[in-house]
């Protein structure tokens, strides 16, 4: 039997935190939450982001999170929340589960993604290109 994108998805979802924006919007002041934008680099300069978002990018975040790996980002061993957030909320869905899998916690994703954080009026950042 088939298991497509939208399956994963919605197993995901079953097993993991999904913010309002504004429950989102609630924590963006908190110095303990920390916002992980896994969209490409593209998007990031055509779209801007949530002010202070750590940019992550959805292919790196297994290495980026595993202590063992050579590409470890320390400010996953941070005692921090993770918020990840993606346009559409569909790579944020896989990703958070995958983080959580991996023993971060606490983690969470933004319903909605971006796309509903920006239409929602929320605070955006603009990201210069690189």
């Amino acid at each position: 039997m088939k298991v497509g994108y939208r399956d994963l998805i919605d197993a995901a979802e079953a097993e993991i935190e999904t913010l309002s924006i504004e429950d989102a919007q609630a924590r963006l002041e908190d110095p303990r939450v920390l916002f992980v934008d896994l969209r490409d680099r593209r998007e990031l300069e055509r779209e801007g982001r949530i002010p202070g978002a750590f940019h992550c990018p959805r292919g790196m975040l297994e290495f980026w999170i595993d202590p063992d790996s050579p590409y470890h980002k320390t400010v996953f061993a941070e005692d921090r929340t993770f918020v990840f957030y993606c346009a559409s909320a569909w790579r944020s869905a896989l990703a958070t589960k995958t983080a959580q899998d991996m023993g971060l916690a606490p983690v969470a994703h933004l319903g909605g993604g971006f796309s509903a954080w920006k239409s929602g009026g929320a605070p955006v950042q603009e990201v210069a290109p690189k």
